[in-house]
């Protein structure tokens, strides 16, 4: 739904919907009411015959908030008009003219859904006052809408983290396919998040109403995939009992997702090219083809080409699955979103685990930024978790470290005296403080644990100057990492 403004009485067609859709069979009626609702600043449309005023909704529903209809006439009542009309926009605000005689029929209109209705002969006063409530009632409406939607699109993307322009690029991609149909092949390594991408796809399409059924093709053993998939009919083997909808059922008029698709063997993918370019499957022992209607989005951590090139993977089947690639970028190809995701999973582990997290130690931060995590975004997230599980106050603390791939990694790329190591971890640690918060000062020292003054003398011991950080472009925003903010 369009998010409509108030409309001001100075200019009262300014706005999307202010249109007066006015519909009665007396034309003398809708020129006296057209008349005096245009004296006030209002664009009317009149129609003398209920069913080309059908029509002329359809056409312009975008443009019209409120229907003026007659109750009583004679190819479809005002009632039945206007049903038909909130079908096609469930915003649309209603007042019904009715004569003493058809009030019960009027009343009944109203909890069909009507704005309000007014008697005839008409009191014009109070129908420019029912106007004027019944299109603030859409305004708000719209206002509620869309407000409904900015907090389910940011839910969507809630766990999709990242100001980097790497992953900006992945977010500006999702908005871009979402509202077609094409069939999406998403690339990226284990752990990068292809089924939130899959996910925010889906939610931002015109099947966000529909069901997201997501499917591990590498989890499901090649000779009950079929199954899975297309279902089958009872009796098609000695187990099946009854017939079973497969996962392409499941997710009719929605979203498919296939995870691993590079995983499918060659018969399956023929199976699966044939559905894609009839849409429609067949169930496991079933003679009858079943039309569904869904959108593939399908994802794989191989090199698809490549597999077409060893045979591996069937060239028409790559085709038709590869019409819109997208392309997740490893977390160490993003490393200013890693001090996003640690904020992030930590208030989320925190939340979910009854545990204030307030305050992580430098050594924790600089361990996370020098890690190449191999398992991606998951890799980060489990750490965390582990993190705050074993956690026992409100400080995240380098002790814990222990027994993670961080700390191993970190000792295994030691070989420099104790005294050389430590100079350059401290060293690398402040310059990546002063890239990560531009320079701030207060902010690095917040960071750091340290107290202002005392962090001063450190990083002038070191030799470093925080106005050499302050035009840097490849940062993260500050207030976009402080877990108390």
């Amino acid at each position: 739904m369009t998010s409509l403004s108030k409309i001001e009485p100075e200019d009262k067609n300014a706005h999307s919907g202010s249109r007066i859709l006015l519909v009665d069979d007396d034309k003398n009626i809708l020129e006296v009411i057209k008349m005096r609702l245009e004296l006030l600043g209002y664009k009317v449309v009149t129609v003398s015959n209920p069913r080309d005023a059908l029509k002329i909704f359809k056409d312009q529903s975008r443009e019209i908030g409120l229907l003026l209809s007659d109750q009583r006439m004679d190819e479809m009542s005002g009632k039945e008009l206007m049903e038909e009309c909130l079908k096609i926009d469930p915003g649309l605000q209603t007042i019904i003219f009715t004569a003493y005689g058809t009030i019960d029929q009027a009343v009944e209109a109203v909890k069909a859904g009507a704005f309000s209705y007014v008697t005839k002969p008409i009191n014009h006063e109070d129908l420019a006052l029912k106007i004027e409530k019944a299109l603030e009632r859409r305004e708000l409406l719209g206002r509620v809408a869309y407000l409904e939607h900015l907090v389910e699109r940011h839910f969507q993307f809630a766990d999709i983290v990242g100001n980097s322009p790497q992953i900006k690029a992945v977010f500006k991609q999702i908005i871009q396919v979402a509202p077609i149909d094409s069939t999406i092949t998403i690339y990226g390594e284990s752990g990068t998040g292809k089924e939130l991408v899959a996910n925010a796809i889906h939610f931002h399409s015109r099947r966000c109403k529909g069901p997201f059924v997501a499917v591990n093709c590498a989890a499901i053993p090649e000779t009950l995939l079929e199954d899975e998939l297309f279902g089958h009919v009872k009796g098609a083997y000695t187990n099946a009992v009854s017939n079973k909808d497969g996962f392409f059922r499941q997710a009719h008029k929605g979203t498919l997702f296939l995870d691993e698709v590079g995983e499918m063997g060659k018969a399956m993918q023929a199976k699966l090219l044939r559905v894609i370019e009839n849409g429609e499957i067949r169930p496991v022992g079933g003679n009858c083809a079943q039309k569904v209607d869904v959108r593939l989005i399908v994802a794989t951590n191989r090199n698809l080409g490549k597999m077409v090139e060893d045979g591996r993977f069937r060239e028409d089947l790559y085709y038709r699955i590869h019409v819109v690639p997208i392309n997740i970028p490893p977390l160490r190809e993003r490393p200013d979103d890693i001090l996003l995701l640690m904020q992030y999973f930590f208030k989320k582990c925190g939340a979910k685990m009854g545990k204030d997290i307030t305050r992580i130690e430098g050594d924790v931060i600089e361990a996370f930024l020098a890690h190449s995590w191999p398992g991606n975004v998951r890799e980060l997230k489990n750490i965390v978790e582990y993190l705050v599980a074993i956690s026992t106050g409100s400080t995240i603390t380098a002790s814990m470290l222990a027994n993670t791939a961080l700390v191993s990694a970190s000792l295994a790329s030691q070989k420099l005296p104790l005294k050389d190591a430590k100079d350059q971890f401290i060293k690398k640690y402040l310059e990546d403080l002063f890239r990560i918060t531009k320079g701030n000062i207060s902010q690095a020292a917040k960071y750091a644990g340290y107290y202002r003054a005392d962090f001063y003398k450190l990083f002038k011991k070191y030799g470093l100057d925080p106005n050499d950080y302050r035009n840097a472009s490849n940062t993260v925003k500050t207030k976009d990492i402080s877990l108390t903010d």
